[in-house]
């Protein structure tokens, strides 16, 4: 099994415009909650450990991950649902987040140890939900206990730098807990405000160095991806998306996707080392067809398995 855990909320998307001012549609979004439901998609069991709200919204989104076949960890609680406001511009995603004392962000120690279940393989934690707050110091501790305990863990800090008002304290929670990570996913967007003023190559390689992640992925936009395990390190090409509607979600379908295949060939984390270049470069590529397919409609929308066998 795959747990997830971290944000769930409202995407308020511009879709269009009317009277020269933007039209928003609410979509059900959060990258966690999103990677989630393209795990899901892609015929993998995974649970989704983090509280839903009762209001409509906490509907809508409890409702499409059923659809989906998520497993709801917890049970839904009485505080509203999160909201995002998502501005589009030359089709790239600008965010503002609504989230103080949401439904998300009602979790303990208790609560995860009760529904984080023995047979989990992996748990992927990111994203807002360790920004700040009681709530990231439960999932930084959460990830390291199943750390110790051999549990594949992965993160994608997905960095929101608008929602980060303490970026010292946001950063150092990260290099705390890169010692745990076995798969660690982020974009270059996310390297440049975590490690700035250096290039690219030198702020990776220092990232690599205060981690033991066994997989390491740098997504780069249209220009492909750089993967890193102890034994390869190479390049993949971006698969253009035809047509573009926008980027919403693009990371985490890739996410979603990489645990999907890394749930179908490991079973325990020193399984991943062994991955050969072929098994690789096999996943990383259906990853970056995944998130293409997810960028040709609006709002984070995942391919199915059947999507990605076409």
């Amino acid at each position: 099994m795959i747990a997830v855990g971290g944000e769930n909320l409202i995407d308020y998307v511009q879709t269009g415009l009317s009277g020269g001012l933007p039209i928003y549609t609410a979509i059900p979004g959060g990258s966690c909650y999103n990677v989630a439901t393209a795990i899901a998609r892609q015929n993998q069991v995974v649970k989704y450990v983090t509280p839903i709200s009762t209001d409509n919204f906490g509907s809508i989104l409890s409702e499409r991950l059923i659809t989906d076949g998520v497993i709801l960890g917890t049970e839904r609680v009485d505080a509203p649902t999160s909201l995002a406001v998502v501005s589009i511009s030359d089709g790239e995603p600008r965010y503002q987040f609504y989230r103080n004392n949401t439904a998300e962000r009602q979790i303990n120690t208790d609560l995860l140890d009760s529904v984080i279940e023995k047979s989990t393989r992996i748990f992927h934690i990111g994203s807002l939900s360790l920004i700040e707050g009681e709530d990231s110091n439960v999932w930084e501790s959460k990830f390291r206990s199943l750390s110790s305990q051999g549990i594949i863990t992965s993160l994608d800090p997905n960095a929101r730098s608008v929602a980060v008002t303490d970026k010292q304290s946001y950063i150092a929670r990260l290099f705390r807990m890169l010692p745990h990570t076995c798969v660690l996913k982020l974009s270059d967007e996310d390297l440049i405000y975590i490690i700035p003023n250096t290039s690219l190559k030198d702020a990776f390689n220092q990232l690599c160095a205060k981690t033991s992640a066994e997989l390491i992925i740098l997504t780069k936009g249209a220009k492909g991806a750089l993967v890193k395990t102890p034994s390869y390190q190479f390049q993949v090409k971006a698969v253009v998306p035809r047509p573009l509607r926008d980027t919403v979600g693009a990371g985490d379908t890739f996410m979603g996707t990489i645990l999907t295949e890394l749930h179908k060939r490991c079973f325990v984390v020193e399984e991943i080392s062994k991955l050969s270049y072929h098994e690789l470069r096999k996943m990383v590529d259906r990853a970056s067809i995944a998130a293409a397919l997810n960028c040709q409609s609006t709002g984070c929308n995942p391919p199915y398995e059947n999507d990605l066998l076409s």
